[in-house]
């Protein structure tokens, strides 16, 4: 796997970005979260007029060789017909990525269907689905870095256009459960407080899905004791689509966008990313804490404070979408607000 090359934010205009936001006509800190959310945004563009171009959703489709344990309420075919739904502009995430001006890449990099003939697909297929972990790793190391190429690669596309906020979601029947696992192993959680229910699985089946969660876990941590580290855990038992988000999180941060990540599994792939490169960390804005048991501890482990809180859990990245105008907002009033002296109002703190 490729070296990183991220940026470590550099603090040492942050004096200058707080004393623009505090002299801005309002009572000093209330606008509450807007004010470090327009500081992280200046931080990472390095000026005290930041601006937000282009934004891009990148959704990535792949399936998991996992779900043919009985782990998710989804059938593996929603995978493929979701991707043909969203190509024509049917799903939630078309519907926010128009309402908030998102430019929608709807890759397949692993969808067990042939999509080849629908023209808003993009073809990046590695497989047609992920192994079985319970059998075998989920994909070959050839397979994964093939993966985090493929993110890096749109993250570069979009950049060239003039990009530099970046959100990425996912479609991908049963990846609840590859999350939940690098949650347990990569968080040092154990596996019973990670697992939900994903799509809607009821008490039976989580039990059922915590029982073949164990075993895959078990084989992961006998091969990490071998000596395998985060590219392996993403290996044994990621989907093609998940290790595609942490390739475009990393390759995102190298070139300083800001990072919106969605709810559990995209949370699940930041904790991958910030496991490689813990820098990475700095240009991630959180959008929301979801539904899916796990994702408020997965959040506390970052020490990541999301934005919403809408009981979502569909995924897609529409999460992170929903909290995008908080983003644009927090940038507009460090722009656009006037300060007291400007407006010949008298500062009284």
């Amino acid at each position: 796997m490729r070296e990183y090359c991220i940026k470590k934010l550099e603090y040492d205009i942050l004096p200058d970005i707080k004393d623009k936001i505090d002299n801005l006509n309002k009572p000093k800190g209330s606008l509450g979260r807007l004010e470090s959310l327009a500081a992280q945004v200046c931080l990472i563009q390095r000026t005290l007029t930041p601006e937000l171009r282009h934004p891009c959703h990148l959704l990535f489709g792949g399936d998991h060789g996992i779900e043919r344990e009985g782990v998710s309420a989804t059938p593996r075919e929603v995978t493929w017909q979701q991707m043909v739904n969203f190509s024509r502009g049917g799903g939630g995430v078309n519907m926010f990525c128009r309402q908030h001006g998102f430019k929608l890449y709807v890759i397949d990099v692993g969808v067990d269907h042939d999509l080849s003939g629908f023209p808003g697909i993009i073809n990046r297929k590695i497989a047609y689905g992920t192994n079985n972990p319970l059998e075998c790793p989920a994909m070959t190391q050839e397979q994964l870095e093939r993966a985090m190429d493929i993110g890096a690669e749109f993250v570069d596309e979009c950049h060239r256009d003039g990009c530099n906020v970046i959100c990425v979601g996912e479609m991908g029947a049963g990846n609840t459960s590859p999350s939940s696992i690098w949650m347990s192993v990569l968080g040092d959680i154990p596996l019973s407080e990670c697992i939900g229910s994903g799509s809607g699985l009821d008490e039976a089946g989580v039990r059922h899905k915590s029982d073949v969660l164990s075993v895959v876990t078990g084989k992961l941590l006998s091969g990490i004791g071998e000596g395998g580290g985060v590219d392996y855990v993403m290996r044994y038992c990621g989907g093609f689509e998940m290790v595609s988000a942490v390739g475009a999180m990393l390759r995102a941060a190298e070139l300083r966008c800001v990072i919106l990540v969605d709810g559990f599994i995209m949370t699940a792939c930041a904790l991958a990313a910030c496991a490689i490169c813990p820098d990475a960390l700095d240009y991630m804005v959180f959008g929301h804490v979801g539904g899916e048991g796990g994702h408020k501890k997965l959040l506390d482990l970052l020490h990541a404070k999301p934005l919403l809180d809408l009981g979502m859990r569909l995924g897609e990245g529409t999460g992170a979408l929903c909290a995008y105008p908080l983003l644009d907002s927090a940038v507009r009033m460090v722009n656009e607000m006037n300060n007291f002296d400007n407006a010949h109002i008298t500062k009284y703190f």
